[in-house]
Parts: C-alpha cells; sequence; structure tokens
C-alpha cells in the first residue's frame, strides 16, 4: 500500500496531514524499541504455549459446566496452565472473580485474620483499594475486621526506603503488599528485578510473611513474572493483559498452594474451596485470550512508547519518558489543565470502534476520591487492555493511557488524542513541524 492511500484513511478518520505527518516522523525512530518489544512477546508466546501442552489442553477443556461446577476439567486445566505460566504452585482463576480490585480484595481478605497488619512498602495504593483496606472507611473493609495499615513512601527518586521499611516490619506483619503499575501517580512502574529485590530485603527480615503483587497491567510485558522472584501471591485482571481482549470477565490469584487454597475458600465456601465454581461457557474465551496475550500485550507496548515519544517532544511530562525500559502497560502523560485531559480523553473515545459517537465526560465513580473521566470504547466493557484512557480530575490533570489489541488501533488512537489537543486550540499545530523539543508556548495549560 502506498503511503498516499494510507494518508487518506487516516484523513477520512479525522487525522490531519500535520498530525500524520508528525506522528510518522516519530516512528522512524521507534524500529529498534519496536523489535525488543516484539522478541519478548515471542518468548512469552512460547511459554504460554509450552504450559499449555504441558498440561494437555483439549478441546474438552473448552467447554464448560453449569450448576456447581464439579469435575469441571476446562477450569481445573486452565489453573494449572496459569500456575505453570506464572511459575507457583496453584492458581485460581473464576469468572466469578469480578475484577482486579476484588481478587486483590479475595487475596487480602483471606490470607489476613484479626490482628495482624498489612504493609504496603511501595506507598500508597490504587485508589479503590483504600475503601478495602480502611484507609477510606467503608462497609467491610480490613479495618472493620481488625486488620490493621501502614505504609513506606517510596524515596524522592522512586527507590524503596528499606530502612522505612526495616523499622515497619513488626510480629503482626503477616502480608506485605507490592503494587508493581503507578495507579493514578507519576512513580516509575516496578520492574520485576525491583520486585524480587524488595522481596528478599522483606523475606530476610521476616522469612514466614505473605509477599503479594498486585500484577495488574504488567503480565507478559517481560519474560519473567514476579512468581519467578519469590512472590508468595500473583494477582490480576482477566480484563487486562491476561485475557487478551478475549476474557469477558474475570481476575486470578496464582501462588502458594495455601494461598490459593484460602482464597478459593473465601470465593466460594471453607470445605468446598477450588471444587465448585462452574465455568458458565467462558473457557474458550479464557484459554484464547490467554494465548493471544502475549502479542496484544506487545501491541499495547507499542502503543505507550509510541505515545511517550509523540508527547515528550511537545513539552508534556511523561511516565515513563520517550527512551525509559517499560514494566507495565501504562503510560501517563501530564497535560496540565481539565481542559486539555478531557481532550484527551475524548480523542482516544472518538478513536474506538465501539462507541465512538459517545462524548465521555467527568463523573463521580464508585470507590475514587475525586471526579474521573474515562474513555473506553471496547468490546468487553472496561477493559482496559483495549484502547482507554482516564485521569482523575485533579492537577496536575495527568492521564493515563493504556491498550489497543493491535498496534495499528493503538497508533490511531494516539493520533486521534492529539488531534483533539490540536482542534482545541491546546497545542499549536505550528510545534508539529518542528522533530526539536517544543518551545514553552507550544500547549496551553489552563484558561
Amino acid at each position: 500500500m502506498c503511503d498516499n492511500t494510507l494518508r487518506r484513511q487516516y484523513e477520512a478518520l479525522g487525522i490531519t496531514a500535520p498530525v500524520y505527518e508528525y506522528g510518522m516522523k516519530i516512528l522512524e525512530t521507534l524500529e529498534e524499541r519496536f523489535q525488543q518489544i516484539d522478541r519478548t512477546a515471542e518468548y512469552n508466546q512460547l511459554k504460554v504455549i509450552h504450559a499449555m501442552q504441558e498440561c494437555r489442553v483439549s478441546e474438552a477443556c473448552l467447554l464448560g459446566t453449569t450448576g456447581y461446577g464439579y469435575n469441571d476439567l476446562g477450569r481445573d486445566t486452565l489453573e494449572q496452565v496459569y500456575a505453570r505460566v506464572f511459575h507457583t504452585e496453584d492458581a485460581l482463576v473464576r469468572p466469578q472473580i469480578t475484577c482486579g480490585t476484588h481478587a486483590l480484595a479475595l487475596a487480602l481478605m483471606s490470607n489476613l485474620r484479626p490482628g495482624d497488619e498489612l504493609l504496603s512498602p511501595v506507598g500508597k495504593p490504587y485508589d479503590t483499594l483504600e475503601e478495602v483496606i480502611g484507609i477510606r472507611p467503608s462497609r467491610g473493609s480490613l479495618a472493620e475486621y481488625g486488620i490493621t495499615y501502614r505504609q513506606v513512601e517510596l524515596l524522592a527518586d522512586g527507590g524503596f526506603d528499606y530502612e522505612g521499611i526495616r523499622k515497619s516490619i513488626t510480629e503482626k506483619t503477616r502480608l506485605v503488599t507490592i503494587q508493581r503499575s503507578k495507579g493514578y501517580q507519576t512513580r516509575p512502574t516496578l520492574s520485576v528485578e525491583r520486585i524480587g529485590e524488595l522481596i528478599a530485603f522483606v523475606k530476610g527480615i521476616k522469612p514466614d510473611v505473605i509477599c503479594m503483587v498486585d500484577n495488574c497491567y504488567g503480565e507478559f510485558v517481560e519474560e519473567r513474572e514476579p512468581g519467578d522472584v519469590g512472590a508468595d501471591m500473583v494477582v490480576g485482571s482477566l480484563i487486562k493483559n491476561p485475557g487478551g481482549g478475549l476474557a469477558p470477565i474475570g481476575g486470578y490469584i496464582a501462588g502458594t498452594g495455601e494461598c490459593v487454597e484460602n482464597a478459593a475458600c473465601r470465593l466460594t465456601s471453607p470445605g468446598l474451596a477450588k471444587e465448585v465454581g462452574a465455568s458458565l461457557g467462558v473457557l474458550k474465551d479464557f484459554y484464547q485470550g490467554l494465548f493471544l496475550a502475549p502479542t496484544v500485550t506487545a501491541a499495547a507496548l507499542k502503543g505507550a512508547v509510541f505515545a511517550a515519544n509523540l508527547y515528550q517532544p511537545l513539552g508534556y511530562g511523561v511516565v515513563p519518558d520517550s527512551v525509559e525500559s517499560r514494566h507495565d502497560i501504562i503510560q501517563a502523560v501530564t497535560l496540565g489543565s481539565p481542559e486539555a485531559l478531557i481532550a484527551f480523553c475524548q480523542g482516544i473515545q472518538a478513536g474506538a470502534a465501539v462507541d465512538s459517537h459517545v462524548v465521555p465526560e467527568p463523573w463521580d465513580m464508585p470507590g475514587y476520591d475525586a471526579r474521573v473521566i474515562m474513555a473506553a470504547g471496547a468490546f468487553v466493557s472496561g477493559s482496559s487492555i483495549e484502547l482507554s484512557a482516564d485521569g482523575p480530575m485533579k492537577p496536575p490533570y495527568t492521564v493515563y493511557f493504556q491498550g489497543g489489541l493491535t498496534w495499528p488501533h493503538a497508533k490511531f488512537g494516539i493520533l486521534r488524542s492529539l488531534q483533539s489537543l490540536v482542534d482545541r486550540g491546546l497545542v499549536a499545530e505550528r510545534c508539529l513541524k518542528s522533530g526539536k523539543e517544543a518551545p514553552g508556548d507550544c500547549r496551553k495549560t489552563s484558561k
């Protein structure tokens, strides 16, 4: 296909020549980065296939059950596959786990008891966990069950406060929770290597402490997973990376046999644990989604790298920056004004295949302490592995972009977000013609 034909297709979808040409200039610099992403995807694809073959996945595994779900071959085999992929003793992978927050709450509530203390050595957890823990009072929180909480902030440079962590680990410390991704913060995402260093430090102080990793947005970004570096539990959502865009619901907990059994008893009932829980016809999507996950994650990673390289030269703060290594699929862009945050998200929505005509607006969402704007025209509602963006309506007005089931869609969505800013006069079109760092008046930060 000649470049003019492709350019006309972008033009038909609302991308003007200056935005298109600016995007193409950026892409010319990313060939080596994309090759690295593809190599990681290939390794992880083979890892998933190997696990499926070792567990003897068969056509019968795709059928599913109803009712109690006794002797559900596909469900049980899928959990064996997850345990092999994440290098853990066991796994719980169920449609009855409704989302990532539910999976994390389940892992915490099933492995903590009254009088125990939960420690976060990486600062504040994601907003929706505040009510789970009881940082913000909520019915049924850990605090209501007599489970205390403390956290140690990261150092100014993003490093671990090892001395602060040492002082915070006491006889009561039962579980340490490590959030891999940044959440609504601009701190660096934690690499698997750094997670392993932190786990080793904690275990050196108290060997029997449970180390849980919130793995959301991080699966298949690297060749290793937290289970490879000593995590007792690895927790995530199936409508993010590991579901490959096909899983319609669900979450997973992979970890030690004891931790997973505790979670199963909490999810279903003591005495029943993993023996019940019908798979309800979703197993084919769970298996095929996992099979596709490495390449889908790679597409999202390319989108994140492209976004950072697109917005940084225009003077926007980006985390990670345009050259940093990547450990999750999220790209934070600090836009500096509510107008720019809304414009970015509305541009992403306009780039969707589903609900592109919908105009997202900020609104009050359960579990958050500020109004949030979310853009997500998705085949699976709320699926963060699909093209999406969101952010809290508070300074510094940072948007968190992620997803794209295919690289071409991620690319188009990012260009559409920039086009939205240009159309509203929030980015000067003349700045797109410069390959160098844009001058300070190229973007408008407030009205």
